[in-house]
């Protein structure tokens, strides 16, 4: 570091200009990476805009031009690829410019991004959804989220997994803040759609798979909503038939108040970063004798660490463990709507509440574990997240075939232990690389490793959706298969020849065709993510047999043999 101070106009953003002075207390430092998690972790709540991304035009239900859920999904996947790329890039600004300069470049991307979002679902362009909340929002979460590690890792040498633990710790309690409020915001902003009257009043014809009202003005496309659909408008509604693209979901809106908000938050908590004097440590701290071999009081330069073997097999634990997780979060809600939504229990606020739990589990789940590993390491902590894990993601299909309260409460139990090991692996990580690596240059190895998590972010909702699908279509074909055509032509008005139509432009869906099927016919869609919750635990066996290859960093990769000038003074 050096000892002369930044100059220029953003000197005040520097890192030579926010070393603390003598007596600081370090306490003060977990609060503003806290707040500043806390906002950008509010991406783990995404799945609360799916419902409402997912029927823009229609509102009470998906129209013909509304986004597919696995268009919609995508945009949280793109936001974690980003998120990944800064930070591997921002890893080594941040050891540069320090973590205030980084603070508010994230406070820009991420507020900035959302507001590029509004903008997108106004005009009804998804593109500019991806380019605002996907792209820049994404490497505002990528900065927002490397922006702390080193500093408190530096701050607390003696307690390197709680230090982890506090900096990582806000950002899976994001979403505990984020969901009510974005389902706050939603409601508020929202306004139901133009109602003509029910479906026996009107006269509907349908045309390319899409319905349309005869009326004194014209053909008018329009959504045929069932009673439960209605129920969920502002206000309730009721069964019938509702004008396409009269209403508003609430959600551009939204996406304008939070980048607003975020904005202003993240750049006052980036102002109460400060970074240690070099050559500071706790007072009365000794350093305690590593133990086993597995924490390292050397140092490997950044450069040199994607050369070593374990920084690879550190990229596969993450990448897999954060694959089985990030798929299931991005579309929580839906998830659990399909399989438990016909019972009672499980209402909107319900599954509102289930998005709340799972930001509670994540968050908890990351200093829990971070501070555990403290005591019995970091790589006996991931055996635990492995071998657990598999046990758990079998047990969903379990739990989804058999139905009913208990396998409600086994499902949520399963689910939300998950992520307290998905959250777990990202506050652990950090001090895993410290302990292997040593802490010079921690803040951007730990950004490169974070392509693991752009991968994942890819694998995981690809992995979800796509056999979603694959088993989706399936139970349609089948169920198809079982109806009279006759009354399949009478519910649709269009023959079984169009259903690839009918189901390209949403008309038919499994709950409308279990209105006209056999008494007795079971209904498919509690069995449509077993397969994902299949592959998912076979992901964690392969990342099991990783992190079991870990051994100590060789003496050849240490920074005094490969970069001698970035060997700290004593």
């Amino acid at each position: 570091m050096s000892s002369q101070p930044a100059s220029g106009a953003f000197a005040f953003l520097m890192k030579e200009n926010i070393v603390a002075k003598p007596g600081y207390n370090r306490w003060l430092v977990p609060p503003a990476s806290i707040a500043i998690h806390m906002c950008i972790g509010s991406v783990y709540a995404w799945s609360v805009f799916n419902p409402a991304l997912t029927r823009e035009l229609g509102v009470v239900a998906a129209s013909a031009d509304d986004w597919s859920l696995s268009s919609v999904v995508w945009i949280f996947s793109v936001a974690i690829v980003f998120l990944g790329l800064a930070a591997a890039f921002g890893g080594k600004w941040l050891e540069k410019v320090g973590p205030r300069c980084v603070g508010v470049t994230a406070a820009t991307l991420w507020g900035g991004g959302f507001i590029i979002g509004s903008l997108g679902i106004t005009s009804h362009q998804l593109w500019l959804v991806y380019l605002g909340y996907g792209v820049f929002g994404g490497a505002g979460l990528g900065l927002g989220y490397v922006s702390p590690v080193s500093t408190l890792i530096r701050w607390f040498p003696d307690r390197r997994g709680m230090a982890t633990g506090m900096a990582i710790m806000g950002f899976g309690g994001g979403a505990m803040i984020g969901a009510p409020l974005k389902q706050w915001l939603l409601g508020l902003y929202a306004k139901a759609p133009e109602f003509l009257g029910a479906e026996s009043t009107l006269t509907l014809v349908t045309e390319g798979g899409r319905r349309f009202a005869e009326t004194a003005q014209g053909k008018i496309e329009v959504i045929v909503a069932t009673a439960a659909q209605a129920a969920n408008l502002p206000g309730g509604g009721d069964a019938g038939v509702y004008a396409v693209g009269t209403g508003d979901t609430g959600a551009a809106a939204t996406f304008m108040t939070l980048g607003i908000v975020y904005f202003c938050v993240m750049v006052f908590a980036s102002f109460q970063y400060r970074v240690p004097a070099e050559g500071w440590t706790p007072e009365g701290w000794v350093p305690a004798p590593a133990k086993g071999g597995m924490v390292t009081t050397n140092n490997v330069h950044i450069d040199e660490a994607l050369k070593t073997r374990q920084f690879w097999l550190l990229w596969i634990v993450l990448c897999f463990n954060v694959t089985a997780g990030i798929g299931v979060i991005g579309v929580a809600k839906t998830m659990i709507n399909e399989i438990f939504g016909d019972l009672a229990l499980v209402t909107a606020a319900f599954a509102g509440t289930y998005v709340l739990m799972i930001s509670v589990f994540n968050m908890v789940g990351r200093f829990f574990w971070a501070s555990t590993s403290d005591f019995i390491g970091r790589k006996n902590t991931y055996h635990c997240f492995f071998i657990i894990g598999i046990i758990l993601y079998v047990s969903i299909p379990y739990f989804a075939s058999s139905g009913g309260m208990t396998a409600l409460f086994g499902f949520y139990a399963a689910t939300m232990i998950i992520f307290t090991m998905y959250g777990g692996g990202f506050a652990t990580i950090p001090a895993y690389l410290a302990d292997m690596f040593g802490t010079l240059h921690v803040g951007g190895i730990h950004g490169r490793l974070l392509t693991a998590w752009s991968t994942a972010g890819v694998l995981g909702p690809f992995a979800i959706t796509y056999l979603r699908n694959i088993s989706k279509d399936n139970a349609i074909t089948d169920l198809v298969s079982k109806i009279d055509p006759a009354a399949f032509a009478e519910k649709f008005g269009a023959p079984v020849a169009d259903l690839s139509s009918l189901v390209a432009a949403k008309s038919v869906t499994i709950a409308q065709l279990l209105d006209i099927a056999p008494a007795g016919t079971i209904d498919p869609t509690s069995s449509l993510y077993n397969t994902t919750m299949y592959c998912m635990a076979a992901l964690l066996v392969v990342g099991f047999f990783a992190n079991l290859m870990i051994r100590p960093v060789n003496a050849r990769h240490h920074v005094e043999k490969t970069h001698p000038e970035a060997v700290p003074a004593e």
